[in-house]
């Protein structure tokens, strides 16, 4: 479960990066929002991370 957190961290990253350097505005607009869900997505597995035991 921790895998795929970290995975979608560094997926949020990257959307960051593009969303927030002024690549293009209808890109950067879709960045933005993937950005945005793939923290949400890090933040609900990484708590869930917490509670699941293996």
């Amino acid at each position: 479960m921790l895998k795929w957190a970290i995975i979608f961290f560094v997926v949020s990253l990257v959307a960051g990066f593009f969303g927030f350097s002024g690549v293009s505005a209808a890109s950067a607009r879709i960045a933005k929002i993937l950005f945005f869900i793939a923290v949400a997505i890090f933040l609900l597995l990484v708590v869930l991370s917490f509670f699941v035991v293996a």
